[in-house]
């Protein structure tokens, strides 16, 4: 299993974390992360048996009503706007947080910086073991930016994470929950843009009424096929 072999020792603290909504035109890159503390394999390996015979997958693979129906097999209660709660899988204690970098902060630091800050951040505040006890998976191919300082954990980026590692696929789960609750919510605020169908993603559609209404407030006006139609 791929999550036991990247852990160096035991017992450890585990973090995994993804984001979701980089791509899209409008509205927040949502983070999510999950932490657990693993006294042994044995333990970490019965948990990514039951999350592997429950179908966690990268939430981008699964639609809306699978991810539900994979919710409810583990026993989890709807995650929709939940910043954070409690798992209790297997008798582990699962810890879960998501972090929300809004469209301004986006613009402001771009989507990359906005998503590394926002997986940092998450992590930070999940994270409660000593130092050099912890263990965050990261999707993607980049670690975590510290400002010249190093990192307090051993840190393993995973390209394609989120299809490779159980972990990453449950944080991945839950951030896409709490962002399509969001852009639900837009759609009834701005109904005229279709985010309860394409949640902010540039679909033709999505261009074609920005291009009519121009941007809304939670449109992310440094990205291309917004900027152009900004009105100053």
């Amino acid at each position: 299993m791929f999550d036991v072999k990247l852990i160096p020792e035991f017992p450890q603290e585990i973090i995994a974390t993804d984001e979701v909504g980089r791509g899209p035109l409008g509205g927040p890159v949502v983070v999510g992360a999950v932490r657990l503390f693993i006294q042994d394999a044995e333990s970490l390996k019965a948990l990514l048996k039951f999350l592997r015979t429950k179908g966690i997958n990268d939430s981008k693979k699964l639609t809306p009503l699978d991810r539900i129906k994979v919710l409810k097999k583990m026993g989890i209660p709807e995650l929709a706007f939940r910043d954070r709660g409690e798992l209790l899988i297997k008798g582990l204690q699962i810890s879960f947080i998501t972090w929300d970098m809004d469209q301004d902060i986006i613009d402001q630091e771009n989507i990359l910086a906005a998503s590394l800050r926002g997986m940092k951040e998450a992590c930070l505040h999940l994270s409660k073991a000593k130092k050099n006890q912890t263990t965050v998976l990261i999707d993607g191919h980049m670690k975590l930016r510290w400002d010249n300082k190093l990192s307090p954990w051993n840190e393993i980026p995973i390209v394609k994470g989120d299809s490779k590692s159980l972990l990453i696929g449950l944080a991945s789960i839950i951030a896409k929950e709490k962002r399509d609750a969001y852009m639900r919510e837009m759609h009834e605020l701005y109904p005229q843009y279709g985010f309860n169908a394409h949640f902010g993603y540039p679909t033709a559609k999505h261009r074609s009424a920005i291009q009519e209404f121009g941007p809304c407030p939670i449109h992310r006006k440094s990205f291309k096929g917004v900027k152009e139609f900004v009105r100053a």
